[in-house]
């Protein structure tokens, strides 16, 4: 590599090739040979002629240099030169890339791949091997190995094949892969080693650098000051808030963080922006959304960090889960601090969807928990239906009382004794019982228990040997306060006292619910999956935190699987099926994170961003590129062949000049400043025109029917028509069109008489108007018309007959339609000689320029009502069967005496 200050070349050897430019100018400076002088006497006639314009004898300076130049760019190009070029890879050995791919590499997965690529083709000037070394599990399962020693171009191409993965990188296997790479390369000279580091510390980081630099020399790249990485952990719900909590790794200088909540088609329901203060590691983030919106929830992310680890999915959860209320008493009907529901409503309805009705009116809708509060026996049927709900996955919670103490049926975890125990009673106890803590194996471990909650009365189990393990709540005394059992797929749970302060103060504490949150926490939604179900992969996250089809080495995780799992087999995503989905997060195992610590003495440390070696040779090729399409066109002016376009107007040019000529010397109207190149333009070819009316959407709706129907024009029939054009009859000259598309809008301004006078001279002078009065569409109708057309000359109109032309023009017709079906169609009433018989005014109301509109891929841009795509092709007909008619008159009709004709000739 040959080095000239902050300017390097790749290759210097092509620099030799500037030798040659003298001998190129010579070349270009060579003529053909003198012309062969031939005495003729007539040439004196030309010798008094004066010389307008002289050809030189040899090509011009100027132009040598410029051509000079395009040659010295593409010789400086093709050296390769590099500006800034970095400084030589230490070390004579292989250069050895780790590089960290695991979830904390995808938030700037680019910059880190043009590195890798920057540094590869660095070693590849140098003629230098290269070793490539992931630090994150490959997704086939196989241990984590470095590379052969390969070529530079061999590295290039499985460096492409590198991407970010979502599970955590194992610094420990790439150390033990280190001692293959060192025993791989001995005897190639000392390694220098890059490692393009995630900006993610660990108790391993320091010993791999240490390693690295074992093998000669080492450097580590880090963006995690200009590119810090986040880590959102599962939110909490509060009422219908979520509340998550985002990580970062450097608390030392204060950052926004905007975390959004998103559906799972992608709608924003709402984002939240917090900001870290210096110190501050750990930042809430409470996310408010309407109740409506809240079981939309699918995806939690930190905007602009694109990982795994900054995205949560959401599953059911995270929804307010929907719950049915049942009381088997009514006398808290016209009281409702009497009511068994009205507690239960309460401390439900801030974190669940409340519903209240019979059992089997509760189980026709999606349901994740049932409760009954003292209702005795069911029917057999009612017993039934929810004993299939709850092994489908549904919790059963019943509440205790009177009724459900003297007539229990099968719905109950265990056997209960008749009657109930009360303070004072026969089987009671001297005061009020309170509550012993929680056992381990129960869903209210760790709930605090307030010591004025107590327990006047209670159902009894019967004794039974796997009663204690049923049991999830007991009284002071040992008997058992909370029961359940596992049924299928679901939990039937016994609260052995009432859901009113009849028999305990429960209901009144705080206690209460929490324990109902804890119980609503057990169903798996109104799509739950068994626990213990194997579930399959539905979509899971790629190393960048999108959701893609799970690849065929993701294999299913257990119903009960932890967030520990993910790995290769186990990647974070959705589990289970499309309708029961489970979420399985990476940052409910990865909960904290940290900065890269200090690298051991001599480890070189720079950012991403610091390598600003820039090749210039495209920019070179770019301007001889430019220069030589310079030399064309001076080449061509050289000889001619580059004139003005004014000079090369044919015969076209030449007619569409004389019917401008022609219609300006016509206008009795004072003469007007047009546009000239416009009329040129659209007198040269045949345009279609449409009035603008004010109304951007129907003045687009028209352009796009109107380019549709022209597009068909051009596809079915001989007519060659260029485009559509708005027209103002304000200030636009209307002869040049001969048909007129009229949108009616409510929004157009009524017409000066100026406009009105272009208008009746338009339609006398044999011009045609299609009024479309939109009956069906906003802003349209007669009304709108009839304002619109006043002091213009309409004549007397009436329906279109049946034998009229312009029903056979080009196509049959019968009727009319447009993006609207039905309707009448007007034409005046007595078409005379004048105009060749064909109608100035055409009025309907069907919308045709929706119909017929097209978007740029050629698509329909509005459905048509009632006939689909049928309805469309009538529409179609009727606008070429109108062109034609504006076009070529009444001809058609002379079509129906040619029967009659023949049998007279045939006579």
């Amino acid at each position: 590599m040959l080095g000239l200050g902050p300017i390097a070349f790749a290759a210097p050897w092509v620099l030799t090739a500037l030798a040659a430019l003298p001998v190129l100018w010579w070349l270009l400076r060579v003529t053909p040979p003198a012309p062969r002088t031939i005495q003729f006497p007539a040439i004196r006639l030309l010798r008094d002629l004066i010389a307008r314009e002289e050809t030189p004898a040899r090509t011009p300076w100027w132009l040598l240099l410029l051509r000079l130049i395009v040659a010295a760019l593409i010789i400086l190009a093709l050296a390769g030169p590099l500006l800034n070029p970095r400084a030589a890879l230490p070390g004579g050995g292989p250069l050895l890339l780790v590089i960290d791919n695991g979830w904390a590499a995808g938030r700037d997965w680019p910059t880190r791949k043009r590195t890798m690529d920057e540094l590869i083709a660095q070693a590849d000037r140098l003629q230098r091997p290269v070793i490539l070394l992931p630090t994150a599990a490959p997704a086939d399962g196989q241990p984590i190995h470095a590379s052969a020693v390969l070529p530079a171009p061999e590295a290039r191409r499985l460096a492409q094949a590198i991407v970010p993965l979502p599970w955590p990188t194992d610094r420990a296997a790439v150390q033990e892969a280190l001692k293959a790479v060192a025993i791989q390369t001995s005897g190639r000279g000392s390694i220098h080693a890059v490692w393009l580091s995630d900006g993610i510390g660990d108790r391993q980081a320091a010993a791999l650098a240490a390693g690295l630099q074992r093998l000669g020399s080492a450097d580590v790249l880090d963006d995690s000051a200009e590119h810090p990485p986040h880590l959102l952990l599962p939110p909490s719900s509060e009422g219908t808030a979520l509340t998550a909590r985002v990580v970062r790794a450097d608390p030392s200088k204060p950052e926004p963080v905007t975390v959004r909540l998103a559906a799972a088609d992608g709608r924003l329901l709402t984002r939240q922006t917090v900001t870290f203060e210096p110190g501050q590691k750990v930042r809430e983030v409470r996310l408010d959304v309407p109740t409506e919106l809240r079981n939309d929830a699918a995806s939690l992310r930190v905007e602009g960090d694109t990982t795994a680890g900054a995205t949560v999915l959401l599953d059911e959860r995270w929804r307010r889960r929907p719950v049915g209320l049942a009381s088997g008493r009514s006398e808290g009907e016209s009281q409702p601090l009497l009511s068994d529901l009205y507690y239960l409503e309460r401390a439900l309805s801030p974190y669940n969807e409340v519903r209240r009705g019979e059992t089997l009116d509760l189980l026709k809708r999606d349901l994740a928990v049932m409760i009954l509060s003292d209702i005795g026996a069911l029917t057999g049927t009612e017993v039934q239906d929810i004993e299939d709900w709850v092994k489908k996955g549904g919790v059963l919670v019943r509440f205790a009382g009177p009724r459900l103490a003297q007539h229990a049926d099968t719905l109950v975890p265990v056997r209960l004794r008749i009657g109930d125990r009360a303070l004072g009673g026969a089987l009671s106890w001297s005061e009020p019982a309170r509550l012993q803590p929680f056992p381990p194996k129960s869903p209210f471990e760790g709930l605090a228990i307030p010591p004025d909650v107590q327990v006047n009365r209670q159902v009894l189990a019967e004794p039974a040997l796997d009663l204690a393990d049923r049991t999830w709540a007991r009284l002071a005394d040992g008997t058992p306060l909370v029961t359940s059992q596992k049924r299928g797929d679901g939990w039937i749970v016994l609260v052995h006292t009432t859901a009113s302060p009849d028999w305990s103060n429960l209901p009144l504490s705080g206690l209460f619910v929490d324990m109902l949150r804890r119980l609503v926490a057990l169903s798996g939604g109104v799509t739950g999956t068994a626990a213990t179900a194997s579930l399959d992969p539905v979509e899971v996250l790629d190393g960048t935190g999108r959701l893609v089809p799970p690849p065929p080495t993701a294999f299913p995780i257990p119903g009960n699987a932890a967030a520990d799992v993910i790995g290769p087999r186990h990647p974070p995503g959705f589990y289970g099926t499309d309708d029961a989905r489970r979420a399985l997060n990476l940052s409910a195992a990865v909960t904290t994170i940290d900065p890269l610590p200090a690298m051991p003495a001599g480890v070189g440390r720079d950012g991403y961003g610091g390598r600003g070696e820039v090749p210039l040779k495209p920019s070179l090729l770019a301007a001889a590129l430019a220069l030589l399409s310079i030399d064309l066109l001076i080449a061509l002016a050289l000889r001619g062949l580059l004139r003005p376009p004014s000079l090369r107007r044919g015969a076209g040019g030449a007619a569409a000049g004389l019917v401008l000529a022609l219609a300006l010397s016509s206008a009795p109207q004072p003469v007007r400043a047009l546009d000239q190149d416009k009329a040129v333009k659209v007198t040269a070819e045949t345009y279609l025109a449409y009035v603008q009316t004010g109304d951007s959407s129907v003045d687009d709706t028209a352009r796009a029917g109107l380019e549709g129907l022209v597009s068909v024009l051009g596809l079915r029939t001989a007519v060659e028509a260029a485009g559509a054009v708005g027209v103002d009859p304000e200030q636009d000259e209307l002869a040049f069109y001969p048909l007129l598309y009229w949108p009616v809008s409510d929004r157009q301004k009524t017409l000066s008489d100026q406009a009105r006078q272009r208008v009746n001279e338009y339609m006398r002078n044999g011009g045609t108007i299609l009024f479309d009065t939109r009956d069906q569409a906003p802003g349209g109708g007669p009304a709108v018309l009839q304002r619109l057309v006043q002091g213009l000359d309409i004549p007397p109109l009436a329906p279109v007959p049946q034998d009229h032309v312009l029903r056979k023009s080009f196509y049959l017709l019968t009727d009319f339609p447009g993006r609207y079906a039905g309707g009448q169609l007007w034409i005046e009433a007595r078409e005379g000689p004048a105009n060749d018989g064909v109608s100035s005014v055409v009025i309907g109301g069907n919308d045709w320029a929706s119909a017929w509109a097209v978007g740029r891929n050629g698509q329909p841009l509005f459905a048509v009502i009632p006939g689909g795509e049928r309805q469309r092709e009538i529409a179609y007909r009727f606008g070429v069967n109108l062109v034609m008619y504006a076009l070529t008159g009444n001809y058609k009709a002379d079509q129906v005496h040619v029967p009659a004709i023949l049998e007279r000739l045939g006579q």
